[in-house]
């Protein structure tokens, strides 16, 4: 028999998470999307319930959770605020996963601890103008003169971009050696070299910032490189692969709000005298949303389980993400079109769901990509 209940423990954590986001996350979202104002008085607050360090083990200075419990914490956040869950997701499953899975102790001890306690925040800087779903591409160089690497290039859509205390940057220490010529390194803010370029004014996850970076013989110490030099693209998509596991949460949140909001206002909303969830054709749009968003949860359970076990969890991971990004676009335009008018206004919630929801099927590797890397898994 198989057993889909959570644990007594993860129930506690889902319910307090629920609780947290309802009362602190959800009354000012609406006004933070609407004035792109980044969520700063919230950073402490989610650093005190160790939600910047859900995986890190304890003496790092995290929770010492696992890939289930960060689902269930991304889940209840995107339920009431995707651009939360983004900087959630994106500061624990990138930057923070990166140090503390292929940096040195040294590196641990002074990089992951105040990520972990979200003393600082962090970025994870990929993206180029010329290399976005071909990652290799990137033409970001970093040349090792003596002690120091001397870092030139620039990068976009980096998320956390200009809030970010600790950036992990991806370089090509082999100029045109493509994928096997890139490596990692950890830059701090101030550094010499490092600048802030565009703030962008996004469609959706608006208070979660997205900014370019420009490197321009910017010198960092010899030690700053993550991992082996030449090996970074490697250590990029095993990265990727646990990322997305938090975006297909992030998107069933996102998906089950405009669910709850639809049955709210369909047992509210009377035509022709009757409450329009008397209306088959409502019925039919929520019995599809429902259904979807359980197949959609049940698919990141189990790569969660699977990378927490510590099997292959690459296929499962972007299947997914896959099916929860498309399920949660559909969950949100039905939800629009369940509210009618309404549901076009600023002022509803599922309006914000929808645009916050499109950045699911991008980030983390397009659902273009998703398809591409879930056929390579099965004719391998």
């Amino acid at each position: 028999m198989i057993d889909f209940d959570l644990s007594e423990e993860q129930k506690c954590l889902q319910q307090m998470i629920r609780n947290f986001a309802k009362t602190e996350i959800s009354p000012g979202a609406a006004d933070r999307d609407e004035k792109m104002s980044f969520p700063h008085e919230l950073i402490p607050k989610m650093a005190a319930m160790k939600l910047l360090g859900i995986a890190i083990p304890e003496k790092y200075g995290g929770a010492g959770l696992g890939a289930m419990e960060t689902a269930i914490v991304l889940e209840e956040i995107g339920r009431v605020d995707g651009a939360t869950a983004l900087i959630v997701a994106s500061h624990n499953a990138l930057c923070t996963a990166h140090l503390y899975r292929f940096g040195t102790e040294a590196q641990r001890e002074r990089y992951v601890v105040p990520l972990a306690k979200g003393e600082k925040l962090g970025a994870w800087a990929l993206t180029e103008a010329g290399s976005g779903s071909d990652a290799a591409a990137l033409q970001t160089t970093a040349v090792l003169d003596g002690d120091a690497w001397v870092i030139n290039g620039s990068k976009l859509f980096t998320t956390q971009g200009a809030t970010a205390g600790i950036t992990v940057m991806m370089a090509s220490t082999l100029p045109g050696g493509g994928a096997g010529g890139i490596s990692a390194f950890v830059v701090e803010k101030g550094t010499p070299g490092l600048t802030v370029g565009k703030v962008e004014n996004k469609l959706g996850v608006r208070a979660s910032d997205t900014a370019a970076l420009h490197f321009e013989d910017l010198r960092i110490p010899k030690a700053n490189l993550i991992g082996a030099c030449g090996e970074g693209f490697q250590d990029v998509l095993q990265i990727l692969d646990g990322g997305r596991i938090g975006i297909g949460a992030m998107a069933v949140g996102l998906a089950r709000g405009a669910l709850e909001e639809s049955i709210h206002y369909a047992k509210e909303r009377e035509q022709f005298g009757h409450p329009i969830a008397d209306f088959q054709a409502i019925q039919a749009k929520l019995s599809d949303m429902s259904s979807e968003i359980e197949a959609a949860r049940l698919l990141v359970y189990r790569a969660a389980l699977l990378k927490d076990h510590g099997d292959d969890f690459k296929l499962a991971a972007s299947e997914a993400k896959l099916f929860a990004s498309e399920m949660a676009m559909r969950a949100t335009s039905q939800a629009i079109q369940i509210h009618g008018g309404v549901g076009y206004l600023k002022e509803a919630p599922v309006e914000r769901y929808f645009r916050d929801a499109k950045i699911c099927e991008i980030g983390e590797g397009t659902s273009e990509i998703q398809r591409r890397v879930i056929a390579k898994e099965l004719l391998r």
